[in-house]
């Protein structure tokens, strides 16, 4: 969760490493700080706080010499409190380091540090891996073998960038789940946790598999295999995205920027995979065996790409006639799954690093279970495991929020379906009618976003709400969830999500004067159910909202209503969507909130 970088060149090392982080901050934003490395000395500088923190400390407390190596660290807190001492690097005069992960046997190695007459200073999980390197190198291991010395007996997940005072201009790596690239230049080279933070200076990387160990200068970059560090060779990975794809481009949050680039998502998503009129991943080199013979799917993901999970499986039954399971990733594997040699385990993750999700993965995997994974980055731990990938197609997603990512992970999943749909033999004029109905959603998001005042106003008229409800019914519920999940994860406002005829049973007694229930509306087989439950509410004192496809007469009762494109009700949540987002933000923007990077969150979850 954590965000890391390394730097050897020519450059100044300690304001690139800090351009860098900026980059990374979403990933964690607790504390921050650099080390730099120059002919035997290393000087460290962090901080807690975000990375203006950093930068002001540096401003009073200079570093003493130019260095043109180091590594540099963003934090998500797991072991300690964000505070100065806790903050990355952690190290001593021979060795500094950066760590993204948990180290789970942390306790068993600190007791034997302390055995051994070593100190700690920290709380953190982290310091442990200085004190064993310190140890192994002071035990006569050069360090190499040190290293080698972690990968057997650290256990948990780790992406590491270390420095040593006896190894000038080199920054040695390693990787255990979590993510980790070296980032390759002319003249210069880089680590990083992913490509978005050195996009500035390269679009080329290699991979670090688990394992291995890369050592990195300025001119060179050696893999080595930990058995006999044999270098080994490794394809080099160049992306077509410009710098600017990580830049707000005048907007003022990323957030916001991402939300209206979600007409070209759709577009994106959906190239390449058309012909003669169906679905086709044959470009992502899926044949249509590998859809054959599937007697029941299971949807994994956690947060965002759970509530996508939940549209594409109701999507799914009502189309092709088959039971789908939708988990959260977190409990997938605890809850002992009963998986079948004819089932499809489905992952969605956005970073493909997510660090549950890769577990339920491995399960299926292990289980001998066929395999797909939706993912936002080819080159993740998930994509690599899968049988199958599916990229999203959504480019680079700053804002820890989700948005347009999460749109992406809807289109994919209605196309997947509608491959099911071909696959199974039921498709007919119907299924062609919708295909093509489908194919003009890109069209109607950005007639929907062409005029954003409406969700302005709403916003004004609620922001300053304590507790908020949203309820629908069918693919309007799932979609709640996701209402409901945007709009506290950015504003801190208290919401819940329920099925309209669920209030009923418990949850209308916290219904009051003023309360505000916004009323996702549409399915139009239960639209009447829907608009009654809301009338409900309305008669005990909520504020009511409808957002519809619908311009219904039944409505009109209501205190508000917003109307989004008409289309056909199996395909609604990808317009859906966009009121909920829009409204999220501007709630959040007027309440003050740091939209783009809220409190005690972060981009990619790679721990447990």
């Amino acid at each position: 969760m954590c965000g890391i970088v390394g730097y050897v060149g020519d450059r100044d090392a300690s304001s690139t490493l800090v351009n860098a982080l900026k980059k990374l901050e979403y990933r964690g934003y607790d504390s921050v700080g650099i080390s730099c490395l120059k002919e035997g000395n290393i000087e460290t500088r962090k901080t807690k706080g975000r990375i203006r923190d950093l930068e002001t400390f540096i401003e009073g407390n200079p570093f003493e010499e130019d260095y043109s190596c180091g590594i540099g660290h963003t934090r998500w807190a797991t072991h300690g409190e964000p505070n100065d001492v806790n903050s990355h690097p952690h190290g001593n005069a021979r060795i500094s380091l950066v760590h993204n992960g948990i180290i789970e046997n942390h306790s068993i190695i600190r007791k034997q540090m302390v055995e051994a007459g070593y100190t700690f200073y920290s709380e953190t999980d982290t310091e442990v891996i200085v004190k064993l390197l310190d140890y192994r190198i002071s035990q006569g291991d050069d360090i190499n073998h040190a290293l080698r010395y972690l990968i057997h007996n650290l256990e948990g997940s780790y992406a590491l960038g270390v420095i040593f005072s006896d190894a000038p201009r080199k920054i040695y790596a390693l990787r255990k789940e979590s993510p980790l690239i070296v980032g390759v230049g002319s003249g210069e080279n880089f680590i990083s946790s992913d490509i978005t933070a050195i996009l500035k200076y390269t679009k080329s990387y290699y991979d670090i598999e688990e394992g291995e160990i890369a050592v990195i200068s300025d001119n060179e970059i050696e893999i080595l295999d930990i058995d006999e560090f044999a270098p080994i060779e490794r394809e080099l990975v160049t992306v077509d995205w410009e710098e600017d794809v990580a830049e707000k481009q005048g907007y003022q949050h990323f957030m916001l920027k991402e939300i209206m680039e979600q007409p070209s998502v759709f577009r994106r998503a959906i190239k390449g995979r058309i012909s003669n009129s169906k679905v086709t991943f044959e470009n992502e080199g899926i044949e249509d065996d590998f859809f054959t013979n599937i007697k029941r799917v299971h949807i994994v993901g956690c947060g965002s790409a759970y509530n996508s999970g939940l549209i594409m499986k109701r999507t799914i039954e009502k189309w092709c006639r088959i039971p789908v399971i939708a988990d959260i990733a977190s409990e997938f594997r605890y809850n002992d799954p009963i998986l079948n040699d004819d089932d499809l385990v489905i992952i969605i993750s956005q970073s493909g690093e997510t660090a549950d999700s890769l577990s339920a993965l491995k399960l299926a995997k292990k289980r001998g279970i066929r395999t797909l994974a939706i993912v936002n980055v080819i080159g993740s731990s998930i994509a690599k495991l899968a049988d199958k990938v599916i990229l999203m197609q959504a480019q680079i997603e700053i804002s820890v929020a989700s948005t347009k990512a999460y749109f992406a992970q809807l289109v994919v999943g209605y196309l997947v379906a509608f491959k099911l749909v071909d696959i199974m033999g039921k498709w007919n004029e119907e299924y062609q009618n919708l295909f093509n109905e489908f194919l003009t959603v890109g069209d109607k998001v950005k007639k929907v976003l062409d005029d954003i005042s409406v969700y302005q106003y709403i916003a004004s008229e609620f922001y300053t709400s304590s507790n908020l409800f949203y309820i629908g019914r069918g693919l309007d519920y799932y979609m709640s969830l996701e209402a409901s999940l945007k709009l506290k994860e950015i504003s801190y406002i208290h919401c819940e999500a329920y099925p309209s005829g669920e209030l009923k049973h418990g949850t209308i007694s916290l219904i009051e004067e003023g309360t505000p229930v916004f009323v996702l509306a549409s399915q139009k087989n239960v639209l009447e159910k829907t608009v009654s439950n809301a009338f409900e509410v309305k008669a005990r004192g909520a504020k009511v909202l409808f957002i519809s496809t619908y311009d219904d007469e039944m409505f009109k009762d209501g205190d508000y209503t917003i109307l989004v494109e008409t289309i056909h009700d199996d395909l609604s949540s990808m317009l859906m969507v966009l009121p909920i987002q829009l409204i999220a933000y501007f709630v959040s923007s007027l309440r003050g909130c740091d939209i783009d990077k809220p409190r005690n969150l972060a981009k990619s979850v790679t721990v447990e």
